[in-house]
């Protein structure tokens, strides 16, 4: 018996790296998969039907069910054509992973026109395509224990220097994943994003001097995707009911709950601000905050003393 036992899993960019660690682990837990990648180059570009149907083919080899998907989840009827799949073919969706990206890096003020357009295509759009269909069959069904998984990145948490397309793009996903928890839960939907920190070949396009939060290639098994998947598999369970609205880290041994977006300080005044009385009590209680902080860095995340 596994936690995911006949649950219904559409998850995207599962061709290779923590996409492909997902949906093996997924599939050993007892869920039915449908594999999805279009197979391209780290850029978005070309397509090879070879990835997702490798990983499926390993998946019912070992006695797993899966069947590959091959479209481009940017494209607005091919995700339709995915969801629809996974209905066809198992009877419905019970929890879609949306894990599909592509990195088009460049400085703010050399970036293209094509890069931004490309990037956030792919990531935002994409997202919200396969999402959009998913909740369509959600909402008609009603049955409870729905599942969204997005994925961020920390890259869209704190700010990558040389991604400002992929930076926006991914926190644009924990907009999206926010408004879709408050939407779809009186449905039985819960939505969740994942940022995730594993050895992939995303990390190794990044360039030495821009790679940021500790991350740099590694043999080690701590940099290894299928770290991301012990929550991911409690996320698409039944038993995380209770979990919604939230973005979990996951990188290395360790998981984290990462803080919604907080108010830090506030000024008040007893009626309308002047500019100068504004901007000296501005000056006065946010920055020793900002100041005394690493502004840009990542974060020491909490440890649970067991772990110290």
């Amino acid at each position: 018996m596994g936690r995911l036992d006949d649950r219904i899993c559409v998850i995207t960019g599962a061709g290779r790296g923590i996409g492909a660690a997902l949906a093996k682990t997924l599939a050993a837990q007892g869920a039915k998969l449908v594999v999805n990648d279009l197979g391209g180059a780290i850029d978005g570009s070309g397509e090879d039907q070879g990835p997702a149907r490798e990983v499926a083919d390993e998946i019912t080899a070992a006695g797993g069910q899966a069947v590959a998907n091959f479209g481009d989840i940017s494209s607005y009827e091919q995700a339709e054509g995915l969801i629809q799949q996974a209905i066809d073919t198992y009877g419905g969706v019970d929890v879609l992973i949306n894990v599909a990206g592509i990195l088009r890096d460049r400085m703010l003020f050399n970036m293209t026109e094509k890069e931004w357009d490309d990037v956030i295509r792919v990531h935002l759009k994409g997202t919200f395509n396969t999402s959009k269909f998913a909740s369509i069959h959600w909402r008609a069904e009603r049955k409870g224990h729905y599942r969204m998984i997005n994925f961020t990145s920390v890259s869209g948490l704190y700010g990558n220097p040389g991604q400002p397309n992929y930076s926006a793009a991914k926190l644009g996903i924990v907009g999206f994943t926010l408004s879709s928890a408050n939407a779809l839960g009186r449905y039985g939907v819960t939505c969740n994003a994942i940022s995730p920190g594993a050895q992939t070949r995303m990390i190794d396009d990044i360039p030495a001097d821009r790679r940021r939060f500790g991350i740099e290639p590694t043999q080690d098994d701590k940099r290894s995707p299928l770290n991301i998947a012990p929550p991911v598999v409690y996320l698409a369970s039944e038993e995380s009911d209770w979990l919604s609205g939230r973005v979990i880290g996951a990188r290395g041994y360790q998981i984290e709950l990462v803080a919604n977006p907080v108010t830090e300080a506030t000024i008040y005044s007893d009626k309308m601000w002047g500019i100068d009385e504004a901007c000296e009590e501005m000056e006065s209680v946010f920055r020793p905050l900002i100041e005394g902080k690493a502004l840009g860095r990542y974060p020491r995340p909490y440890a649970h003393p067991q772990g110290e």
